[in-house]
C-alpha cells in the first residue's frame, strides 16, 4: 500500500486524497526501492514537480524539505535552509535528485541563480531537461549559457531536451538549442 501510495505522489491527486482519506498513517510513509533510495509521497511529487500534489500533502501536515521548498519556488524558504546550514546546498530529493532540478522545476530564474551562485555544481542537465518540459524559456537560456548541462542528456523517457522542444511545440526553445549544437 506505501509502494501505491508514493507511486501516486508523483502526480494522482484523486488516488493520493483517496488513499490518505483511508488511511491517514501513509503521509509520510516511506517506501525502500532499493535498501539505500527510499521515497515519500512528497518526494515523489516534488521530483516531478507535481504542485497540486505537494501542497496537498504539506496541507495535511507533511514536513517542507528544502527540495520541496525549492520546487514550489518558495525563495525565501530555501535561502533561509542554505543560510542555516551551507551543506543544504548539496541537498538531494528522491533517487538523489539534487536541489536544481528541483528549483528548475518551478521556473524561477533567480532561485536556479541564487543555488549556482551558493554552489550548487550538480543537476544541470536535469534542470534543463525540467525547464524545457515545462516551457519556461528564459531559465532554458540561463542555464545553456551558465550552468553547462548537458545538450544530449536524455530524460527518463530516452529524450533529448531538443526532442522535448519539439515534441511540444516549443520553437523558439528549439531554434536555440540547435544553435547551441543539440541534436534530437
Amino acid at each position: 500500500m506505501v509502494r501505491e501510495f508514493v507511486i501516486a505522489g508523483h502526480g494522482n491527486l484523486e488516488k493520493v486524497r483517496k488513499m490518505l482519506a483511508e488511511k491517514p498513517d501513509l503521509l509520510n510513509a516511506t517506501y525502500a526501492w532499493t535498501e539505500t533510495d527510499h521515497e515519500t509521497a512528497i518526494h515523489a511529487a516534488a521530483q516531478v514537480g507535481s504542485v497540486p500534489v505537494a501542497t496537498y500533502l504539506l496541507e495535511k501536515g507533511a514536513p517542507l524539505e528544502i527540495c520541496t521548498a525549492a520546487m514550489l519556488g518558495r525563495r525565501e524558504e530555501v535561502e533561509k535552509r542554505i543560510r542555516e546550514d551551507r551543506k543544504n546546498i548539496n541537498s538531494t530529493g528522491a533517487h538523489g535528485i539534487p536541489l536544481l532540478p528541483h528549483a528548475a522545476w518551478s521556473g524561477d530564474l533567480e532561485l536556479v541563480q541564487y543555488l549556482l551562485r551558493n554552489g550548487a555544481k550538480t543537476g544541470s542537465s536535469s534542470a534543463l531537461h525540467n525547464a524545457v518540459t515545462r516551457g519556461y524559456c528564459d531559465l532554458v537560456v540561463w542555464l545553456v549559457e551558465n550552468a553547462s548541462p548537458d545538450l544530449s542528456s536524455k530524460n527518463f523517457q530516452g529524450k533529448t531536451p531538443l526532442l522535448v522542444a519539439i515534441e511540444t511545440k516549443q520553437e523558439t526553445v528549439a531554434q536555440f538549442l540547435r544553435k547551441r549544437g543539440a541534436k534530437e
